[in-house]
């Protein structure tokens, strides 16, 4: 007997609908169809030189998002043709003042405001390319990252003019530092905008850079990694379908712009598909929420440690009221990276968002990994795909096993090439290249060969082969879904940025009381990410003295987010046989000081390093201790 239409259209639905859950067809449609609409674009504008994202702007800024909202910062709003107008008066000021010739590299030491973006967008406008300079940073690894940059020119923020130090500048004889002050400011918005013929900005190769953005990479200084045109571009195609923004949303960040997170996979992504973006200048849990009321952002961006700061945080009451306004906002999206499994969902519960888009890449890396999810199926992981998306990914993704004591991808002694780990277990996530055309998926670190080669291994699974190394320790299960394992060698990750053992070894190792310092990272409960912790052979006793001496002098010499926040006073340093420093040993036994034997323990508070004892690793333990 025939099922009536009305009882087998609704049967066929929930069939279909089952059945695209259990396959993830419509997730993996939705990236991989807007994947290739970036790689159709992106070839189009290479054959029609229109790569440079001015253009985006300016298409906007002369159409219908004219007088759209597209930037907003503390409580200032432009519209996109303000902002483009704007972008003209600073690249003319640019080349008329300074001369900048198109191609040229100019490097921005910026604290986030409306001023980064005018400057960032200027360069573009000239055909200039920005290199964004970390504002953290001090001393040679400051002077380091403008030399790599190989800038004649760099234009300091005002509020961090202070790092700018003689002895940098007298490192850096050929380059002109300009602090940009109100009277510059206001000498470029008196400027006539003028626009540059196109050719100005040509760029005959999507591979070639756009931006350059730093990393600490593995060891040694930070290396300048090359953001192309055609990464930003197929980004931009890639994520806001993925995440589902749209124009009407209003996307805020407070993540620092000189981050490739907040200005390529923020900006820019905004920026092309027309919404408005909403900046804060830097991250305070005081500020965040609202910021975020008052610009209505329907869209936030993080990283891990953020959202556990704003979970730690008290509810912000109404004053007037004393209404709780933990859900009184308009977010919809969390977008970022680094969001742990064990605050997940308390940060969507508790701030009343529904859905995260969590993401995992690098400035440097060849691809990336999505997780756009609205419930627990996939909470917690870095990446997320069905079936079709993974018949696909089984050609151009791997995760292999490693020798953890070369720190390289085992190879077999009878084949010779690498094994993938069955589904579920960890192991070194690897990205397939054109072993022909590297450069065209893989652009490295910029007058850095010998680094750009190191991140490509060969003969990975047939002779001839090309891929992609992450240094990350992933593993991808049967169910399509990617989670973050670990680090591979000496960096690790601390208040979301990379820190370098060997600049941090090298730093502590001036200070005359020094003997020794092996420098790596510590896990710690309740804390995302792993706490800098020095093991140290001191040539004198710790005295009160010496110990706020070392502070001082870790402070001065480092980044705020690299300075050690624990030292391990040890005699005898632990050595591998071929005397390298081992820190296997003391990494895996951390700082609880029942497993740290005779070594003493100190920790830094109030601006010095003062003992660390049994109760302090108790209350750490507890949670009730923030660090």
């Amino acid at each position: 007997m025939p099922v009536p239409l009305a009882l087998a259209a609704p049967a066929a639905l929930a069939g279909l609908a089952y059945l695209d859950a259990r396959t993830g067809f419509s997730y993996d449609c939705s990236w991989l169809g807007a994947g290739l609409y970036g790689q159709a674009l992106t070839t189009i504008r290479e054959k029609r030189d229109r790569l440079n994202v001015f253009y985006r702007l300016e298409d906007h800024a002369l159409g219908k998002r004219a007088n759209h909202i597209f930037l907003i910062f503390e409580g200032r709003q432009w519209t996109y043709k303000e902002v483009y107008q704007t972008a003209l008066k600073y690249g003319t000021w640019l080349k008329t003042r300074y001369n900048v010739k198109p191609k040229e590299i100019v490097a921005m030491d910026f604290v986030n405001s409306d001023k980064f973006i005018f400057m960032w967008l200027g360069l573009w406008a000239i055909g200039a390319k920005p290199a964004f300079i970390n504002y953290n940073l001090t001393g040679k690894a400051l002077a380091h990252c403008i030399r790599v940059s190989t800038a004649r020119l760099i234009l300091v923020d005002l509020n961090i003019k202070e790092k700018i130090t003689q002895e940098v500048q007298d490192e850096l004889p050929n380059v002109q530092f300009q602090v940009f002050d109100q009277q510059l400011e206001a000498e470029a918005m008196s400027t006539e905008g003028l626009r540059e013929p196109d050719e100005v900005r040509t760029d005959d190769k999507a591979h070639n850079m756009a931006i350059l953005i730093y990393t600490s990479g593995t060891t040694g200084l930070p290396k300048g990694a090359i953001v192309s045109w055609k990464k930003i571009l197929i980004g931009a195609a890639v994520i806001p379908p993925w995440a589902h923004i749209t124009k009407r949303d209003v996307f805020y960040t407070c993540m620092p712009l000189y981050h490739s997170s907040a200005s390529v996979l923020g900006f820019v992504n905004i920026l092309c598909l027309g919404a408005t973006f909403s900046l804060g200048r830097k991250f305070s849990t005081k500020t965040f929420w609202p910021e975020c009321r008052d610009s209505k952002a329907t869209v936030i961006q993080y990283v891990g440690e953020t959202c556990r700061y704003l979970l730690a945080a008290p509810p912000q009451l109404d004053p007037a009221t004393g209404e709780n306004l933990d859900q009184k906002n308009d977010v919809r999206v969390a977008f970022g990276n680094g969001l742990r499994p064990d605050i997940w969902n308390r940060f969507k519960e508790r701030f009343g968002i529904e859905a995260i888009a969590e993401f995992y890449s690098a400035t440097e890396g060849a691809s990336a990994c999505w997780n756009f999810s609205r419930n627990d199926f996939s909470k917690g992981a870095i990446g997320r795909n069905g079936s079709v998306a993974g018949l696909l990914m089984n050609a151009s993704v791997a995760v292999v096993e490693l020798d953890w004591e070369t720190e390289m991808p085992s190879q077999d002694p009878k084949t010779g090439f690498c094994k993938k780990v069955p589904r579920g277990e960890a192991g070194e996530l690897l990205y397939k290249l054109d072993a022909d055309q590297i450069e065209t998926k893989y652009q490295g670190y910029f007058n850095n060969k010998d680094s750009t080669e190191s991140k490509v291994m060969r003969n990975v699974f047939e002779k001839g082969d090309a891929w992609f190394r992450t240094g990350d320790m992933v593993s991808w299960d049967s169910q399509g879904l990617t989670y973050f394992s670990d680090r591979i060698g000496d960096t690790f990750r601390w208040k979301s940025e990379n820190v370098s053992t060997h600049e941090v070894s090298e730093a502590l190792g001036n200070h005359a009381a020094v003997h020794e310092a092996n420098v790596y990272g510590v896990e710690l409960p309740h804390h995302d990410g792993r706490a800098g912790c020095v093991a140290i052979v001191l040539a004198e006793e710790p005295t009160e003295r010496l110990l706020n001496d070392l502070a001082r002098h870790a402070h001065a010499t480092l980044p705020r987010f690299a300075v050690p926040l624990f030292l391990r006073l040890t005699k005898n340093m632990e050595v591998t046989g071929t005397n390298k420093q081992q820190k296997h040993i003391v990494r895996s036994q951390g700082v609880n000081p029942e497993k740290t034997g005779q070594d003493e323990l100190f920790w830094l508070k109030n601006g010095t390093y003062v003992k660390f004892r049994k109760q302090d690793w108790e209350e750490l333990n507890g949670g009730r201790v923030r660090l």
